[in-house]
């Protein structure tokens, strides 16, 4: 019956250093790890699930202590017993510290890279608009530029069209004054033509038998 009860003890003290020992390991990770939250509270999940383990198997030994006949084995397990809750206490507070050290470099990464995103989000709003400005200033000027090209092309209208009266009137002034200078001449052959008849119808009246 005591050999059987070794054998129990044994069992549970293995695996009472076997948590012991993924509870330190589950820490570490807590400390490595970069993140996001929800990989922490898997993390978090799996030491909380170990230490009820472990607090499970640290109350059995406890138990088996108090069963034992002998006081100096009694007193020797007993005095293991708290030597291992004292080990999970530490493992406790190593827990908090590693888990809020963890939660506060994930929230600074987390506002670093919000940061990046705004400062690139306003860098390119800023790029944008800055196109956008560019774009219109060109838009603008094109239309200047067209404004004044019909504005050229308009004064070189109304010159065309200044000479092209000029012109006109130059050719009607001098059709009118050639038109007057043929008149001039129609009348002058008109009158010779008067005079001439005049004077055959006098010689003829002077002379009729030449």
């Amino acid at each position: 019956m005591a050999a059987s009860k070794d054998v129990h003890v044994q069992i549970c003290s293995q695996e009472i250093v076997k948590y012991d020992l993924e509870i330190k390991a589950l820490i570490q990770d807590i400390r490595e790890c970069p993140g996001p939250h929800s990989e922490l509270a898997d993390l978090n999940a799996k030491v909380k699930e170990k230490f009820h383990q472990l607090r499970g198997r640290i109350q059995d030994l406890e138990q088996m202590a108090k069963e034992q006949d002998k006081e100096s084995e009694k007193l020797a397990l007993l005095n293991e017993m708290e030597n291992h809750r004292k080990q999970m206490l530490s493992n406790q507070t190593a827990w908090r510290k590693a888990n809020l050290a963890c939660t506060l470099a994930i929230d600074n990464s987390e506002k670093d890279n919000l940061l990046r995103g705004g400062s690139s989000s306003v860098r390119q709003r800023k790029t944008t608009k800055e196109s956008l400005v560019q774009t219109s200033g060109e838009i603008t000027e094109s239309l200047l530029s067209i404004s004044r090209m019909m504005s050229q092309q308009v004064q070189q209208s109304e010159e065309t069209m200044h000479t092209l009266v000029i012109l006109s009137c130059q050719t009607c002034w001098k059709l009118m004054k050639e038109f007057k200078a043929m008149t001039g001449t129609i009348q002058l052959g008109r009158k010779l033509i008067t005079k001439y008849n005049r004077r055959e119808f006098t010689d003829k009246l002077l002379f009729p038998f030449i």
